[in-house]
């Protein structure tokens, strides 16, 4: 019987984990575009700036506390509805995803030289950066009102 307890724990954890995993990867709300142009559009059509998620969504601990903390929580959404379009630049590492939407990912990573997840820009909608950030402590709240600060400021040169 002992011989399979530590089998018992390890199926455990790997529930544990692949329910988290799940939670993270959920959609949210349908808020947030996966196609750039489509971004753009929107953000032309809306007169907003484009919110740009860098994330792995799947490995990256950083992106899923960010996601939980922030883009998940009411204060986020509200402010997002009316004030941003949101864009998904995903880099999931065992969630498939099509290849136009990695090729684009790929190229958007490399055009806004992002070196590490999270990596958040707020662009105008041409693609010119305003600003650019990551994870804040602090929560949904505290993150709008950063928000809010950087899009007040002049844009990045």
């Amino acid at each position: 019987m002992k011989r399979y307890g530590w089998l018992g724990w390890v199926v455990a954890l790997i529930l544990v984990w692949g329910c988290h995993r799940r939670e993270a990867l959920a959609p949210n709300d349908g808020m947030w575009l996966t196609d750039f142009e489509a971004a753009k559009a929107r953000a032309v059509e809306l007169k907003r700036p484009i919110l740009v998620d860098f994330s792995g969504s799947d490995w990256c601990g950083w992106c899923i506390k960010l996601d939980k903390e922030v883009f998940r929580q009411e204060a986020f959404k509200s402010f997002a509805q009316n004030n941003l379009v949101l864009f998904l630049a995903d880099f999931p590492r065992s969630t498939p995803q099509p290849q136009g939407i990695k090729a684009q990912n790929e190229v958007l990573m490399a055009q806004y030289q992002v070196e590490g997840f999270p990596t958040v820009l707020l662009l105008n909608e041409k693609g010119r950066v305003l600003a650019q950030t990551g994870y804040q402590p602090g929560g949904a709240a505290a993150y709008v009102k950063h928000l809010q600060e950087l899009l007040a400021e002049p844009p990045v040169k």
